[in-house]
């Protein structure tokens, strides 16, 4: 798949292709939201994949431009919105809401390109609200997968457990399987009682600092091929 993405700027990167990878084992189908797009990366990858009529949100004109050229220039459909998710008002509910939000910590230096800002630190979306905003447009059993800063993941659970959105499936991913846990992928399904399965472990490098298998098949069920270009 060839999609365009900015020359300068925020970019994409393995965090949402992993994503992808992870929300492909639900095999999705029905009505899905990709909250906070960018170039459309996650959402262009499974509208090519599965059955799914697709919508996309994003708040930053620029990377909306980009989102929905790369679904014209692959042949896919798409529903767009210009606004924040926050305050979008539309009648649709959807099967499936996924995002790679921005979760980096608001207290840390921050990028003085608002571009990058926006792209990157969560009080542009804080988590309390925009949970509260996906039991919104969630249908009565839909999906909500994301990940987000696994060091946050007392807050995540609390907040999906606080808007009934039980969260069925955690997967951690580690640079390496004696670090830190840095990434944490959730599956949180709207009015379930399931109880919680902690899946095995993604971990992307080895010893020797080469892709594991499962990032390697990762990348290869994504086979992306990104073009630097400004429009």
């Amino acid at each position: 798949m060839f999609l365009y993405q900015p020359t300068a700027g925020y970019c994409y990167n393995s965090d949402s292709i992993f994503l992808y990878d992870f929300i492909s084992t639900f095999k999705p189908k029905g009505t899905l939201l990709d909250v906070g797009c960018g170039v459309g990366i996650i959402s262009l990858l499974l509208s090519r994949d599965y059955n799914i009529k697709t919508s996309i949100i994003e708040k930053q004109e620029k990377m909306l431009k980009y989102a929905t050229h790369n679904f014209a220039l692959n042949n896919l459909e798409v529903k767009a919105h210009f606004c924040d998710f926050l305050e979008l008002q539309s009648q649709d509910r959807f099967d499936y809401i996924i995002s790679n939000p921005p979760f980096y910590d608001s207290n840390t230096t921050q990028s003085e390109d608002a571009h990058l800002n926006i792209a990157r630190y969560a009080h542009h979306l804080p988590i309390e609200s925009f949970i509260k905003r996906v039991k919104t447009f969630l249908k009565p059993k839909g999906w909500f997968i994301f990940c987000y800063d696994a060091r946050h993941i007392d807050t995540l659970l609390e907040h999906l457990k606080q808007n009934n959105i039980n969260p069925e499936k955690i997967q951690f991913v580690h640079s390496k399987i004696d670090k830190n846990s840095k990434l944490v992928m959730i599956a949180a399904r709207n009015n379930s009682k399931s109880m919680t399965q902690i899946l095995p472990p993604f971990v992307v490098f080895n010893e020797k600092n080469v892709y594991k298998k499962e990032a390697q098949e990762a990348f290869s069920r994504a086979n992306t091929h990104s073009i630097k270009g400004d429009f």
